[in-house]
This record gives C-alpha cells, structure tokens and sequence, in this order.
C-alpha cells in the first residue's frame, strides 16, 4: 500500500496519520492520555516534516492504533471519507483521497482488465485500506490482506469471542490491532487467505521481501516481482540511499526495479508541487 500504490512520504504512512489525526482532532475518540501524548509527538513531527523520532516509530502500530478502538466498520468508513478530503501536507493540490500513484493505478486497471485477480497486501490496517481504495481501484474488500484490528462486540467485555455470544443489542466494534501483517506474516497471509502462489508481486520497501521470494520460489508459472523505488526528490520527498540500497538488493536477488525518478512520466499528476 503506502510507497507502492500511494505515497509512503505524504508526510507519513497514510494510517499513521489517518490515525493521529483521530486521536488529536476527534471528539468522539476516547484515548488514554499517555496515547494522546504519543498522538501529539508524532505529529509534531510530521507537521513540520521533521523525521519521526525512534521510540515513535518503533511503536507506531500499536501505539497510535488506540484511535481505532471502539469505532464500528460504518464509523471509520465515515471519518475515512472525511478524512480523504484533507490536503496532503508537503504537496499542492492534492488529498489523502488522492494520493495514489498514477502509474500503479494504472498497472491494477491493467492487470484486471487482462483477467488477473490483484490483492493488496499491506502492513497498513485492513479496514482503512478497504475505505482508501473504495471507488478508486477495482479490488473488491475481501481481495484486501492488511494488519487485523480486534474485533469485538460492543458488550463483549473482557470475554473471549469463543466463549461470547453475540446480542440483538451488540454492535460489531474495533479494538487494539492484533497482528502486524509485515514480512512472513504477508507470506502467511496470502497462504492462509488467498491459498495460490502469486505470479506478479509489487513492494517497495524491506517489509516486503518474503513475499517477493514467496512469489518466485518453485513457482510453476512464469513469475516477477517489482520493487517501487522511491528515488524522485523533485516530484516527491525521495529518499536517493534508501532507494539505492533497494536497487542494490533488487540486483542481488534478480527482481524487477522500478524508478519513480526515470520511469514515471508523473507520479500525482503535473499540478501537484512539493511545498518545501
């Protein structure tokens, strides 16, 4: 999802600021203070562009995942919809909404118009990227693979779901995130979910290595991966050694590179500039 189908530096992972966005500006989102306080630093940082600091990244999903807590499918799929309409910070003329790559919507329409099947396959949380791509790509809810939230009834408490039966009162609610769905986890989860080896898989970054051995060991069928490198620092907040370290494994293991700098005509469209 984030550096492969939209923008990972715009200025952040899109459900790390969807998120922190909720905590901080949301009313009806309940938080601990303590999570309040982590919601704040991150986006201090993000605000002004200044690289997140470590202790916060390393506890991202968790952490600023309390937003998702205690929201319903409708409900997130309505602050989703809100939140799509906002302005990217860093980029000109351009929202969450859409912030997705011109050149990798178009390879998805592609591909489903020749009679692939595409899944997205991302370590951002299931449910939002379900409400990101709906009415933007033709990839249906259930061929969406992301990180899983606890789901919970309302009145369910403490109790386990194996123990717990539902009400006519219940309503079907989020909670804490409950798998990270990053490097062997998306290999597991295609496994699990999908239950067929791809033939083509696209990434951009470390978290997605298994899946692209996962596509190209003992596959039967003539199969290729494709790194996104995300190299533009004109059209975009490119990271040129990250990129070359990408290309440099890319090499090693025989993959596919694609240059957002060399081989994207655009990226967001010719209106869009950075800011700073």
């Amino acid at each position: 999802m984030d550096g492969t189908l939209l923008g990972e530096r715009t200025p952040s992972y899109t459900d790390g600021v969807f998120y922190a966005d909720r905590v901080l500006h949301d009313p009806n989102c309940k938080v601990s203070e303590e999570d309040k306080k982590f919601a704040q630093a991150y986006w201090d940082a993000i605000s002004q562009r200044k690289p997140v600091p470590p202790e916060i990244e390393k506890n991202l999903y968790h952490n600023l995942y309390a937003g998702l807590a205690g929201m319903t499918p409708e409900s997130l799929d309505t602050y989703a919809q809100g939140f799509m309409k906002k302005t990217v910070i860093g980029l000109t003329n351009l929202t969450y909404g859409e912030a997705f790559y011109f050149p990798m919507v178009e390879v998805i329409s592609y591909l489903e118009a020749n009679d692939f099947t595409c899944y997205i396959v991302s370590a951002s949380d299931r449910p939002l990227v379900r409400a990101l791509v709906h009415d933007v790509l033709p990839i249906a809810p259930n061929q969406i693979i992301g990180s899983n939230p606890q789901i919970v009834a309302s009145h369910q408490g403490q109790t386990n779901g194996d123990s717990y039966q539902m009400t006519q009162e219940d309503t079907i609610q989020y909670g804490r995130l409950d798998r990270v769905n990053e490097k062997m986890n998306k290999v597991s989860s295609i496994v699990r979910e999908i239950g067929i080896q791809p033939v083509l898989a696209f990434g951009n970054s470390s978290g997605d290595y298994s899946m692209f051995r996962y596509t190209l060991k003992d596959n039967p069928y003539k199969a290729e991966v494709f790194n996104v490198l995300c190299d533009d620092t004109q059209r975009e907040y490119g990271r040129p050694e990250r990129a070359e370290r990408d290309k440099k494994t890319s090499a090693e293991n025989g993959w596919n590179t694609i240059s957002m700098k060399n081989d994207w005509k655009t990226i967001y469209g010719d209106n869009v500039k950075k800011t700073q």
